[in-house]
């Protein structure tokens, strides 16, 4: 008879499209999910989340790259120029050596890029080898960028040169170098063509690796742009797709499970077993959960795990206990549970098997709209700071965007993106929640 029942609503069920499209945006974010985490682990998430190393050929607070084709701009995309693939000259001395590195790429994009950093390793010198820069233009100039004694990891960041601003007439590096000198008046413009970057460095050591890379950082990047520490907010965004969808349904079972069979326990024994659930249930409509778990996480921990753990408990003699009392209260007094009694049935199984059962479709509803509540609740205590530090996640990326002043900056994307998903978070359950309250909700299905 269950199954006839759960037939027919799904049969009721495909006949409103709101439903349809709520379970095609659930499916997508469900497929998402899965495949975030499968292909990108916990741990290497994590790892990537909290690492700078891993991002250092990212440029900041760059845009996505499907943005500017949208508006249809010419943004520079990040260029990576490495020694490896140089024709290096090396001429070997006594006690040493000198190469002659050129770091040659072709740019001819509409803008010039955000930054310019050189990176240089040098592993395994007794004495550090000394660098000399030097950078050629497609017009035929030489613009000397000094020199730098290097260690076994350097950073040459060329773009906050400021004694080589005031040669290339005020301009930022980044700009001056790649600039058209013919070009004066107004903005300027791009020099395309051919640049290189000449190395050339004096080694102390015969044998010990010397390698370098030029980096020359875009405006734009990948599909969801960066912040303002490099990292590709797509990780954060992928991320907070299992981690709001867990929290949400974790969150949503443990309350509505808890508070109906708390329920139907205090309906079916009655006297001051129903009492004093009312009376906790009383107390605890009135206690501010928001306020609390700021509290939990300013002195305790903000681990989501706890926070879930905290919003359960909350969440056990809610409001919700006084619904599902006044709903089954006529069940219990039903001809069917007088008959369970007579022929012997338990407590637990009257509660367990004709209590609960008989009024889960109806909860149905009620359950699925609780979900982005749940998920909401989770970003915003990220928003307000109280997001596991350890975890990327929507209310994260939000956090670090107010935190940076993003809209203030501009950076329109770093909002946009996860309050989008947020939002079409709460569309998808509300719209399967609604259609599932007309299915299985008798006063209803007329209208």
């Amino acid at each position: 008879m269950r199954g006839a029942l759960w037939q027919t609503g799904w049969r009721e069920l495909r006949r409103y499209p709101s439903a349809l499209m709520g379970m095609a945006i659930i499916a997508g974010l469900l497929v998402l999910a899965l495949y975030t985490v499968i292909a990108i682990p916990y741990p290497e998430a994590v790892a990537k989340w909290r690492g700078s190393e891993a991002w250092q050929d990212n440029p900041v607070n760059a845009a996505p790259i499907w943005l500017d084709r949208l508006v249809g701009g010419d943004a520079p995309r990040t260029q990576v120029v490495a020694s490896e693939a140089a024709p290096i000259e090396e001429r070997v001395f006594e006690g040493g050596r000198r190469l002659r590195i050129p770091l040659a790429f072709d740019y001819d994009a509409g803008g010039f890029p955000s930054e310019l950093n050189l990176f240089l390793h040098a592993p395994g010198h007794e004495q550090p080898p000394f660098v000399r820069l030097a950078w050629h233009t497609p017009d035929g100039r030489e613009i000397a960028l000094g020199g730098h004694r290097i260690g076994a990891d350097e950073r040459i960041s060329i773009s906050q040169d400021r004694a080589l601003e005031r040669r290339l007439g005020g301009l930022a590096p980044h700009i001056g170098l790649l600039a058209d000198p013919e070009r004066e008046e107004g903005q300027p413009q791009v020099l395309p063509g051919r640049h290189t970057l000449l190395l050339d460095v004096l080694a102390f050591d015969e044998t010990a690796a010397f390698d370098a890379e030029l980096v020359l950082y875009g405006r734009v990047h990948g599909i969801a742009g960066t912040d303002h520490q490099r990292r590709e907010l797509s990780l954060a965004l992928l991320w907070g797709t299992p981690v709001a969808l867990a929290f949400g349904l974790l969150a949503a079972v443990g309350t509505t499970v808890t508070t109906l069979a708390i329920a139907a326990v205090g309906v079916w024994y009655r006297g001051w077993v129903d009492a004093t659930i009312q009376r906790l249930t009383e107390v605890n409509m009135i206690l501010p959960v928001l306020p609390i778990l700021v509290m939990v996480g300013t002195l305790y921990s903000t681990s989501i795990w706890l926070m879930l753990g905290v919003v359960v408990v909350l969440g056990i003699f809610s409001a919700s206990i006084k619904m599902y009392r006044a709903m089954l209260l006529p069940i219990r007094e039903a001809p069917y549970i007088e008959a369970a009694r007579a022929y012997g049935a338990s407590n637990a199984r009257i509660v367990l098997r004709y209590l609960i059962p008989r009024i889960l479709p109806v909860l149905i509803p009620t359950f699925v709209t609780l979900i982005p509540s749940f998920v909401f609740l989770e970003a915003s205590l990220a928003v307000l700071g109280l997001g596991d530090p350890l975890l990327p996640t929507w209310g994260k990326v939000l956090n670090d965007a107010q935190s940076q002043s993003a809209l203030y900056n501009g950076y329109y994307y770093w909002v946009i993106s996860p309050a989008l998903l947020l939002m079409l978070t709460g569309l998808g359950f509300a719209m399967l929640g609604f259609a599932l309250d007309r299915v299985f909700n008798p006063r209803l299905r007329s209208l």
